[in-house]
């Protein structure tokens, strides 16, 4: 039964997490989706007792988090890796060119894979908005490596949660500007759809109390 989940990740993930190591379960996990998820988690079901991390670093991309896997991932020895990446990684004058993002994202997964095979794995799809610190190069580059994330989940027979159509069909409901405060973070409204999607998605991962 999975009890053990981290979340991964950039600033999105972070969130203004604490950095502190011990901490009461549900404190610390930051403003993001992880305390949204962990508080519905640990309301729901307060006999499993779970233990839930949020590991995220705002300005990682894809080799930044490979750096740190072993200590901040593998050490923790999860049931469940959630991780939201990329980005950083578009960043048209700092980031990290396509084919190394694919090769380096591929590595940490085979990585992880071989170290904790019975370990499930949750791959969120990198999003943005057109508009604030993205503009069309940049959206279009994170449609690249969306494209890549999935395939990914695909090869490693993880799940996938499409992100940025879950964005896309909020904007029936609110413009852009309400989910994201400038193209690429979310506001609390768009944390809480992060969240409520995480938890649909793996309600049978996480079994018949979800």
């Amino acid at each position: 039964m999975i009890r053990r989940i981290l979340f991964q990740g950039d600033s999105i993930t972070d969130a203004e997490r604490s950095r502190e190591e011990e901490l009461p379960l549900g404190k610390g996990l930051g403003e993001g989706y992880p305390h949204l998820v962990a508080s519905r988690l640990i309301a729901d079901d307060p006999g499993r007792n779970w233990v839930i991390w949020n590991r995220g670093i705002s300005g990682n991309h894809v080799p930044a988090l490979y750096g740190r896997w072993e200590k901040d991932a593998l050490d923790l020895k999860p049931d469940l890796i959630s991780i939201l990446i990329g980005i950083n990684d578009t960043n048209l004058q700092f980031g990290v060119e396509i084919s190394r993002f694919e090769k380096v994202y591929s590595d940490l997964l085979s990585r992880t894979k071989k170290a904790l095979p019975e370990t499930e794995l949750v791959l969120m799809e990198p999003f943005c908005f057109c508009f604030g610190e993205v503009d069309e190069a940049r959206e279009k580059d994170v449609k690249e490596r969306s494209r890549i994330v999935k395939a990914l989940a695909e090869e490693f027979h993880a799940l996938f949660l499409p992100c940025q159509s879950i964005l896309d069909k909020a904007l029936e409901r609110a413009p852009k500007e309400y989910w994201l405060r400038d193209g690429m973070h979310p506001n609390p409204a768009g944390h809480q759809l992060l969240a409520d999607a995480w938890l649909a998605a793996t309600r049978d991962l996480l079994g018949a109390s979800r």
